[in-house]
Parts: structure tokens; sequence; C-alpha cells
């Protein structure tokens, strides 16, 4: 290859927005993702922690 075909590759290739939606809704979705899973945690933690308060105030019977 010579190095004016190189400068052409490069510029051809730096000029290829092709595929750039994609890869923009897949770090939407990540981030989405995240976002969600952060939230669910937080909302887990949350719950279980009124049931133990709940648990304790009805006295902390064993369940058979």
């Amino acid at each position: 290859m010579t190095m004016r075909t190189i400068r052409k590759f490069i510029k051809k290739l730096v000029a290829d927005e092709r595929g750039l939606e994609t890869v923009e809704y897949a770090i939407i979705a990540g981030l989405i993702t995240v976002a969600a899973i952060a939230t669910i945690t937080a909302v887990g933690v949350l719950v279980h922690q009124k049931f133990q308060s709940l648990e304790t105030a009805m006295g902390g019977g064993s369940t058979p």
C-alpha cells in the first residue's frame, strides 16, 4: 500500500458515519439498564427493611 492509499482509506474511515446511531442507542439502552438496576436494588433494600421492622414489631415470631 502506498501512503496515498492509506490516507484515502483513513479519510474514508473517518467520514463514514454508518452504524453510529446503533452505537448511540446501545449506550442509551445500557444507561437505562444501569439506572433500572440501581433503582430496583434501592427499592428492594427499602422493602426488606420495612419487612424487618414489621417482623420486629410483631414480636419476631418464627414460622414452623
